[in-house]
């Protein structure tokens, strides 16, 4: 069956010769995730999935950025809210993950620039990465005070070892195009100007390959994710929800929005809401 794609708002799909292509399109915001987005997010592959028009799917970011992650009003929406990480929060995150990794037909990341969050979980989930030589990776969750739960407890030691793994994730550093190319955290780097046109021609390979053969081969590989499903992502993702109810993760809001060092209550000092 045919899908109709008009429900969605924050996410453009285009279909062209059995691929579609999903741009993330809140380029003024560098597609921030807005409570909306990340539900669609979620949702989309199981589109995608039933889909007899499409055969490929790929994703990338309008404007200059892939996805910077959370927009304010759904952090603002989510912190010290047990009712909105429990309603939607935990189950959307979770099924981001494993709806990509289910849907049986191949899709692809197209990382035109920053990469972090949701959006980040959705490329490196992807089972081809490509990234612009500009793109930048980070797993933000360490500046937030939050478990590194959405995607990266299950498929970075997978894709570059436990030690680049635990450095990555426990620090939140940056992680340029060529270097997580390097550590095998992504398929490939290409020139800027290139990516798209490298994208569309992997897709159309797989558009018109042997559609059985590379689905059932997706289907074998991603045993090793659902297996890492089933050993870490869970457990993570539901600490990185209980995180989103402690001192640190507001104190770590506050730190990013006001654009100064975090004074984490956990480490039994007085941050700023205790001062006076």
């Amino acid at each position: 069956m045919a899908v109709d794609y008009g429900s969605y708002q924050d996410l453009v799909i285009e279909k062209r010769e059995g691929i579609a292509l999903i741009t993330m399109n809140r380029p003024d915001r560098f597609n921030a995730t807005t409570s909306r987005m990340h539900n669609e997010l979620s949702r989309v592959w199981l589109d995608i999935a039933r889909d007899d028009e499409v055969r490929v799917a790929v994703l990338t970011g309008a404007g200059d950025s892939f996805s910077i992650g959370g927009d304010y009003s759904l952090l603002e929406e989510s912190l010290g809210n047990p009712e909105a990480v429990c309603s939607f929060l935990l189950p959307e995150a979770r099924d981001l993950v494993y709806n990509i990794v289910n849907c049986d037909k191949p899709v692809i990341s197209a990382i035109n620039g920053l990469a972090m969050g949701a959006g980040l979980a959705a490329a490196l989930v992807s089972d081809i990465s490509i990234a612009s030589e500009r793109a930048r990776l980070s797993d933000g969750h360490m500046r937030l005070g939050v478990a590194a739960g959405d995607h990266a407890c299950m498929i970075w030691p997978i894709l570059c070892g436990m030690a680049k793994a635990k450095y990555y994730l426990l620090t939140a550093d940056w992680i340029d195009a060529r270097e997580a190319e390097r550590i095998g955290l992504i398929t490939m780097v290409v020139p800027h100007e290139e990516l798209m046109d490298r994208a569309m021609e992997v897709a159309r390979r797989l558009a018109n390959g042997p559609q059985r053969a590379i689905r059932w081969t997706k289907r074998a590989l991603n045993q090793w994710l659902r297996l890492g499903g089933l050993v870490s992502f869970d457990l993570s993702v539901a600490l990185e929800m209980l995180g989103f109810l402690d001192a640190d993760a507001q104190e770590g809001y506050r730190a990013i929005r006001e654009r100064r060092e975090p004074q984490w209550p956990s480490l039994g000092g007085s941050g700023p809401e205790r001062k006076g």
